[in-house]
C-alpha cells in the first residue's frame, strides 16, 4: 500500500514538474517576443509637422441675380422687365470697371410661386422670372468694391440678390509642394526634440504622408479633418500637415 501511494506521489510530482517547466518556457517565449516587438518599434519615431503661409486671393467670382414676380397673365411683361434689369446691371458693372469679357450672362429661368392661402378664393398663379450675371476677375478688390455699391441698382428699381463674392488663390498646387517640404522639416525638428529627451538621435526619413490642405481666413484656427477651403476672405492662410517617421539611434 505504501509502495503504491509512493508511486502515485512520484507520478503527480512528475506531471506538476512538467507543467511548471512548460509554463516557464512559454513565459520566456512571450517575454522574448514582447522584447523584440518593443525594440522593433523603438527603431523609429513618428511625428506630425506642419507649415503655414499667408497668401492673398488672386481671383474672385461674384454672381448677382435679379428677379421679377408677375401673374401668369403678365409673364411676357415679366420677361421684358428682367431684360431691362439685365441692361441696368451690365451698365452698373461697366461703370465699376468690368468689361464684358469678364461677365457671363445666364439664361432667364421661371419658377412658380406657390400660394398657400386658404381663403376659398381662386387666385391667379404667379411666377418668378430670374436671371443672373457671373463676374470673374483677377482684380479681387474691384469685385469687393462693386458689391458695396449695389444700392444704386435698387434706386433704379432692380430687385437684386447680391450674393457674397467668392475669393480664390489659383497658385495653390505649387504652394502645396513647397509647404510639404517645410512641414517635413518641422516634423524632423520636433522629432529631434523628442529624441533628445531620451538621449537618442534622429536618423533618416523612413516614410511621410501628407495630410489635407487647409485654406483658412487669416488668423483662423478653424480646421477640418476633411480639409477646408475658405472663399469668404481675400487674405488667407494655407496650411499643410505631414505625418513623418524617422529612424532613431
Amino acid at each position: 500500500m505504501l509502495f503504491k501511494k509512493s508511486m502515485k506521489d512520484i507520478k503527480a510530482s512528475f506531471v506538476l514538474g512538467c507543467a511548471i517547466a512548460i509554463g516557464m518556457i512559454v513565459s520566456v517565449s512571450i517575454g522574448s517576443y514582447s522584447f523584440i516587438k518593443v525594440r522593433a518599434y523603438d527603431d523609429s519615431l513618428s511625428v506630425t509637422g506642419s507649415a503655414k503661409k499667408a497668401v492673398v486671393a488672386d481671383s474672385a467670382k461674384w454672381t448677382p441675380a435679379f428677379t421679377r414676380t408677375v401673374k401668369e397673365s403678365s409673364l411676357k411683361d415679366g420677361y421684358a422687365k428682367v431684360a431691362q434689369d439685365l441692361e441696368l446691371v451690365k451698365a452698373f458693372l461697366v461703370a465699376q470697371g468690368f468689361n464684358e469679357s469678364e461677365m457671363t450672362v445666364s439664361a432667364p429661368t421661371m419658377d412658380q410661386v406657390w400660394d398657400y392661402k386658404n381663403d376659398g378664393l381662386e387666385h391667379e398663379t404667379k411666377y418668378t422670372v430670374r436671371q443672373s450675371v457671373e463676374v470673374v476677375s483677377a482684380d479681387v478688390n474691384k469685385i469687393a468694391r462693386a458689391t458695396k455699391n449695389v444700392a444704386v441698382l435698387a434706386d433704379k428699381g432692380v430687385l437684386l440678390n447680391s450674393a457674397m463674392p467668392e475669393y480664390y488663390y489659383t497658385k495653390l498646387p505649387d504652394l502645396r509642394v513647397s509647404l510639404i517640404s517645410d512641414a517635413v522639416k518641422d516634423a524632423k525638428a520636433r522629432a529631434e526634440q523628442i529624441a533628445l529627451s531620451g538621449e537618442r538621435q534622429v536618423g533618416s526619413l523612413k516614410s511621410a504622408a501628407s495630410g489635407v490642405v487647409q485654406v483658412l481666413p487669416a488668423n483662423s484656427i478653424d480646421v477640418s479633418d476633411y480639409g477646408m477651403y475658405d472663399t469668404s476672405s481675400i487674405n488667407k492662410e494655407v496650411m499643410v500637415t505631414v505625418r513623418a517617421a524617422f529612424s532613431i539611434k
